[in-house]
């Protein structure tokens, strides 16, 4: 194994990425397995960068939260009492315990320690047993706010100050699905795990389509045709790669009442990483996503979703349809998560050594060059 050090993680991916693509080889083990690369990840780009927490019709009322721990940070986002979608430190500010877990509904946030309640604005609503300290003043206390946005339906926050807006880092991509009008989704399941490999193995495994007909065998392998598959060079902020899809699963076609996409994209995925971790199946009827944050090296946090569009709502079969579907996805999610986890197992070990990739892999590429981009600025 790799010397658990981050200057030869990264001049071994400095060497990685300095070849064309037409010469290009996986990256490193390094970069998987060292404990202090995976350290800069988590300081240079997951404490920079925007994180995709899920989607804004999850918050659909006043009090509906989603919680995530992002770089360290624990955040809740949560729809308030104006109807607005904001992130709001997730620490109490009296002995700094951790408040809500998961999703779900609260009429305040509430400490479980000592019962210290915030308003849905993060200011401080009810302190018990404190009037006998002459130095506590109620309205001194307010919940640090965490920058939140919202673009297409989705909701991304970051703990930078600086970082560009979430639409101009994805504008073009914005422009590229119009006709799908992702804000009309709507997420009808959310799931949360931990998988046994590296957050960029899992990564790189949905940024291409080269594994299907293998890895998915059992399931949708023989439906992928790796001619049909196409992958543009990516962009700064996210890469792509599209599937022809033909109409024998009826919602993952543009529905009749679509008007807005015309010829091979009423019928065309698109699967889209927009960088470091949202993973995006986008179809004319459904989609499905992936959010990744590092746990160690060797383990991966997962938030995977996913729902129909509402083109698709009144339709009576439309839900059975999708149900069969999301059965499907967790038969696939099964082979994906076998296929990641040996390819972790595979690049821990003494005598692993990275090949070339195919020209399928194109966004793989592309992401190392992100990422050597981010940790050697």
């Amino acid at each position: 194994m790799p010397e658990d050090h981050t200057p030869d993680a990264l001049r071994e991916l400095a060497e990685n990425v300095a070849q064309p693509f037409e010469r290009a080889h996986a990256m490193p083990p390094s970069v998987y397995t060292s404990e202090a690369f995976m350290q800069a990840e988590i300081e240079r780009i997951f404490a920079r960068e925007w994180y995709c927490v899920g989607r804004a019709d999850a918050l659909k009322e006043p009090g509906d939260y989603i919680t995530a721990k992002l770089a360290g940070q624990p955040v809740v986002v949560i729809r308030d009492r104006a109807g607005d979608v904001r992130a709001l430190s997730n620490v109490c500010l009296h002995r700094m315990s951790t408040m809500l877990e998961g999703r779900g509904h609260a009429r305040v946030l509430s400490c479980p320690y000592h019962g210290w309640t915030y308003n849905l604005d993060g200011t401080l609503r009810g302190a018990p047993a404190m009037s006998l300290n002459a130095g506590f003043c109620k309205e001194a206390y307010k919940l640090p706010q965490v920058r939140c946005e919202e673009w297409l339906g989705w909701v991304f926050i970051t703990l930078n100050p600086d970082a560009g807006p979430v639409a101009a880092q994805l504008a073009e991509l914005g422009e590229m699905v119009a006709g799908y009008d992702m804000t009309n989704y709507t997420e009808t399941f959310y799931e949360e795990h931990v998988w046994n490999t590296n957050w960029k193995v899992l990564a790189e495994n949905f940024m291409e389509s080269y594994h299907l007909p293998v890895c998915h065998a059992g399931t949708i392998g023989g439906l992928s045709k790796l001619d049909e598959m196409v992958c543009p060079p990516g962009r700064a902020a996210f890469n792509y790669h599209t599937i022809l899809k033909d109409d024998s699963l009826r919602i993952a076609m543009a529905h009749p009442s679509n008007d807005r996409l015309e010829g091979d994209m009423r019928r065309m995925t698109y699967l889209i990483a927009v960088y470091p971790g949202l993973m995006i199946t986008l179809t004319p009827g459904y989609f499905w996503y992936l959010s990744l944050h590092p746990v160690t090296p060797g383990q991966v946090h997962i938030r995977f979703g996913g729902g129909m569009s509402d083109d698709y709502k009144g339709d009576p079969d439309a839900q059975q349809n999708f149900a069969d579907l999301k059965t499907l996805l967790d038969e696939v999610n099964v082979e994906d998560r076998g296929c990641t986890e040996k390819v972790y197992a595979g690049l821990s070990s003494g005598l692993a050594s990275p090949g070339h990739l195919s020209h399928l892999e194109r966004p793989n590429y592309d992401f190392a060059q992100y990422l050597h981009a981010k940790l050697d600025a």
